[in-house]
C-alpha cells in the first residue's frame, strides 16, 4: 500500500475495504489528495491528506485559490471524526495561503 495512502487509513482506523468519504461531497473517495503537493515541499501527514473524488482531484487540487477552502474543509472533517491533528500546522499554512 502507498505510505500516505496508509497513513490516512490508519488515523481515521480504516482500511481498503471500508466505504470512506470524500471530504468534500459525502461521496465515495477513491483519491487521497496532498493538500500542499508533495513538489510544493506537501508532507505524507493526516493534516496533509484528503480524501476526495476524482472530480474533486481535478477541481480542486494544486490549485493555490482553493488552499484555505481545503485546509478548513480538512481540519474541520478531521475535528468532526475524532482524529488527532497538529492545528497549529493548519495555522500556519492557513497563514501562509491567505496572503
Amino acid at each position: 500500500m502507498i505510505k500516505y495512502k496508509k497513513i490516512y487509513l490508519d488515523s481515521f482506523g480504516l482500511d481498503e475495504t471500508d466505504f470512506i468519504a470524500c471530504e468534500i461531497s459525502g461521496k465515495r473517495a477513491i483519491d487521497f489528495h496532498h493538500i500542499i503537493g508533495r513538489g510544493k515541499k506537501g508532507e505524507d501527514r493526516v493534516e496533509n491528506l484528503m480524501a476526495v473524488t476524482r472530480e474533486n482531484h481535478v477541481k480542486y487540487g494544486d490549485k493555490k485559490h482553493y488552499m484555505v477552502l481545503l485546509l478548513n474543509t480538512h481540519r474541520n472533517y478531521l475535528s468532526y471524526s475524532g482524529v488527532k491533528f497538529d492545528n497549529n500546522w493548519f495555522e500556519q499554512k492557513i497563514k501562509f495561503y491567505e496572503i
